[in-house]
């Protein structure tokens, strides 16, 4: 990918104004160091050689000078050094703003391949440094190159052939410091990579830390982070010997050139063409000359740092979600609920085989249908084309006619509920929580979705009601009254069209009563499919549709499927032996 340089910088666009007063804050403290040895320069050629009754004197004027000009460049400096900062931390602030918002439109089946752990450290860690690139880069390449320019053509006036002695060995230390620039950039890529690795695994641990304590298995996860982690600690020391190597030769670089100016000056002197107060001069401009250099490589990480977290930020803002709206997308007024699909095929990456196959479905308004069959037959997957989680491969789903691919996402899920059997709840109150299916509601109306739920009561009996904190993913409560929240949510959302993913397939039998007659009421008066898993929880179904790697095989009602003895009929009798 072609580094996009304009991208890169339209992020100084807000804060024009500030960044150009740091810069300029910069250049201005910058040319001011270099009165520093013009001043000693004054001193050592023009006071001491000259009428030392008045030396004093003008001793004292210059000592003065230096001090006003001290306080001035530090003035300077802390406003380059302040406001700077500032600036980093409110680019940073939008460029995280910028990525979590497109991350949120990014499609289901980009997570299906992404780690989280990854994806975290691209939004903190990448950044950071980033930030520190749109801070430090500019303001302090600025200073260190009008500190570079201004000493070199000071030199070149005080001695022109010493001075192109110098210049001799830049090209070369050019060379130099971008061929490790390039090492550097790859050994911080694979940095990169390999923390997001470390990241992947300690989320992937410490989201399932009951799994693995009830499994005692915390030595098999220490294993897993420890090879992680050596393999980011391997990345790491390559990098620092890179870095070594890098910074190792600059030195060689900077003394070798202060070797020749030694060398060379105090042969000019010997030969009359120098004097001792311009050699002195020029040993101090050349510190000017060789510090930024030094610093400059020093700052190479820094840059090496930005550029590959700009390229990391870069990868995922440059991709494109997978659903997206049409250039002119309807809005859905009133839903009626009439679902149809129509001759669909779908399958997951081109090179899979097809989950779905020429299906063809019609679900009328209002009508309570199930699916079931075997696991693997394509139950959840027909269920999440109808929100647009993932689009069909071919053939069309419709919504009261409409191809939903012509519907705007927004209107299109705003219109559809999914309770599922892995609930899923955010760290908060209960309240916040059961909010979250209609952030417009009224404590009232959330409190009225409770007891639609069967929730109030249990909710009164915590501690502090419908205030209570539920802990990360709800884990405070038990998995019936995570799942009536779910169905608290989706009653304050009052979708047209609702689909029950395995809803009370994980609860106990007396969980699942509860919720059985909170879903059946919830179920009231809306295109409801159900994915069931517990065929006992389906028998009052309008209708039943049996999925197998075939596609539909059976559909009717639960008595009429029994008395055929085909596929519904098996499924049913080996649940019932298993429960006997």
């Amino acid at each position: 990918m072609n580094f996009p340089v304009k991208k890169f910088f339209s992020y100084y666009k807000p804060y024009l104004k500030l960044f150009l007063s740091i810069l300029a804050c910069a250049f201005f403290v910058s040319a001011l160091s270099l009165l520093f040895p013009l001043l000693v320069r004054y001193i050592t050629k023009y006071v001491l050689e000259g009428d030392l009754s008045l030396a004093l004197n003008k001793i004292y004027w210059v000592g003065g000078l230096l001090l006003v000009l001290t306080a001035i460049q530090n003035i300077g400096n802390y406003f380059v050094d302040y406001k700077g900062h500032e600036l980093g931390a409110k680019m940073e602030s939008n460029l995280r703003a910028e990525l979590f918002e497109h991350m949120q439109k990014l499609s289901l089946g980009f997570y299906d391949k992404e780690k989280t752990g990854q994806l975290m450290s691209r939004i903190t860690n990448d950044l950071l440094w980033l930030s520190e690139l749109y801070h430090h880069g500019p303001e302090d390449y600025l200073k260190y190159l009008v500190r570079f320019i201004g000493a070199f053509v000071i030199l070149f006036f005080i001695n022109g052939p010493l001075t192109i002695i110098v210049f001799c060995f830049l090209p070369v230390l050019g060379f130099f410091t971008l061929y490790f620039n390039k090492i550097e950039n790859r050994a911080l890529k694979r940095n990169k990579e390999r923390i997001g690795d470390v990241n992947a695994q300690v989320e992937d641990s410490l989201a399932g830390i009951r799994v693995v304590q009830s499994f005692a298995n915390e030595n098999v996860e220490i294993q897993k982070f420890n090879l992680e982690n050596n393999r980011f600690l391997e990345s790491r020391i390559t990098f620092y010997k890179t870095e070594a190597n890098f910074y190792n030769g600059i030195q060689t670089f900077i003394q070798l050139i202060t070797i020749a100016v030694i060398i060379f000056g105090s042969s000019s002197i010997v030969r009359d063409t120098l004097d001792l107060a311009d050699l002195i001069t020029f040993l101090l401009y050349i510190n000017f000359m060789l510090e930024p250099i030094q610093k400059m490589a020093q700052m190479s990480t820094l840059f090496q740092e930005g550029l590959t977290g700009f390229q990391c930020f870069m990868e995922i803002m440059t991709l494109k979600p997978a659903i997206e709206n049409k250039p002119n997308a309807v809005s859905l007024r009133k839903v009626l609920g009439d679902i149809e699909f129509r001759d669909v095929q779908f399958r997951y990456e081109d090179h899979l085989d097809h989950v779905l196959k020429n299906m063809s479905l019609k679900i009328k308004k209002g009508e309570y249908v199930a699916l079931v069959g075997p696991s693997g037959a394509g139950k959840t997957t027909l269920c999440s084309l109808i929100p647009r989680f993932y689009d069909v491969t071919e053939g069309k789903v419709m919504l009261d006619g409409i191809d939903i691919r012509d519907i705007d996402l927004y209107s299109l899920r705003k219109n559809i509920g999914i309770v599922q059997q892995d609930v899923y709840l955010f760290a908060g109150t209960v309240m916040e929580n059961i909010r979250y299916g209609n952030p417009d509601a009224s404590d009232e109306e959330i409190i009225a979705a409770a007891q639609y739920a069967n929730a109030h009561d249990f909710i009164m009996k915590l501690p502090y009601g419908y205030q209570s904190e539920i802990g990360q993913r709800g884990v405070r409560l038990s998995g019936g009254q995570k799942q009536r929240l779910s169905i608290a949510r989706v009653f304050l959302k009052n979708p047209p069209v609702l689909i029950l993913d395995e809803a009370t397939s994980a609860l106990d039998n007396e969980s699942e009563s509860i919720i059985k007659d909170s879903l059946e009421l919830l179920a009231k008066g809306r295109t409801t499919l159900v994915i069931a898993h517990r065929l006992s929880t389906i028998r009052n179904a309008q209708r039943i549709i049996v999925l197998t790697d075939e596609g539909i095989v059976e559909e009717g009602t639960h008595d009429v499927l029994l008395a055929r003895n085909g596929v519904y009929s098996t499924l049913y009798s080996k649940q019932f032996e298993s429960i006997l």
